[in-house]
């Protein structure tokens, strides 16, 4: 993986983390580590290639999926 696309992961990663974040009235910080407690956040980066294809909603819709099935309750 090149440069460009390590920093482009990475700010697909922010902007969802900061998505969920304002969905759920929380901070970045307690999105992060939530997501992050329940895979939300690997599944971010494993996926990113059919992910970033989708809206943003769709990928909020997604990870409060992965974190429901992985015994999240947000």
């Amino acid at each position: 993986m090149n440069r460009t696309e390590t920093v482009n992961r990475i700010e697909y990663v922010v902007c969802c983390v900061g998505a969920f974040a304002e969905k759920f009235n929380i901070s970045n910080a307690e999105a992060y580590a939530y997501l992050n407690k329940h895979g939300a956040v690997n599944f971010l980066i494993d996926c990113y290639a059919a992910e970033h294809t989708l809206s943003i909603d769709n990928a909020v819709e997604d990870m409060m999926s992965i974190c429901l099935k992985r015994g999240g309750s947000l």
